[in-house]
């Protein structure tokens, strides 16, 4: 597989899990969780919500589409898989340091999605670096 596969793929599962957001407030059942929490602070929940999946989806979007121009040496080009792999580098360690391990540990289906995380962030994280190295003059 080339390079530019993998950015394209990297492009599609970003752009799955920025239009998941949608169903992210059924799914965990914010309504309940923040119901005690002030109306701005829901709001702003809600609002942040949204533009972090739509961020992601955007980025995605942009992975997917233009993986070509992603692997021609530029400024611009250099920029944006500096910043995606530094980004997803954080999130990677996130998934560790964020979240307790008491919220999966003991519970085979939330291990497996944090297992499956691990990966993927790592697969995104290396692909974006990968690409950045391959263009780095």
């Amino acid at each position: 597989m080339t390079l530019c596969l993998h950015l394209r793929i990297v492009g599609f599962l970003l752009l799955l899990l920025g239009v998941s957001h949608v169903s992210f407030n059924r799914y965990f059942g914010w309504d309940e969780e923040l119901a005690g929490v002030s109306l701005l602070t829901r709001r702003i929940f809600s609002v942040h919500t949204f533009f972090i999946g739509f961020g992601v989806a955007m980025a995605g979007a942009g992975s997917l589409l233009f993986a070509n121009d992603l692997l021609r040496p530029g400024v611009l080009s250099r920029a944006l898989l500096a910043g995606m792999a530094t980004f997803w580098l954080f999130r990677l360690l996130a998934q560790f340091f964020a979240y307790d391990y008491a919220l999966w540990r003991g519970n085979r289906l939330r291990t497996c999605i944090h297992a499956g995380f691990v990966v993927l962030w790592c697969y995104v994280t290396l692909t974006y670096g990968i690409a950045l190295m391959t263009i780095w003059h």
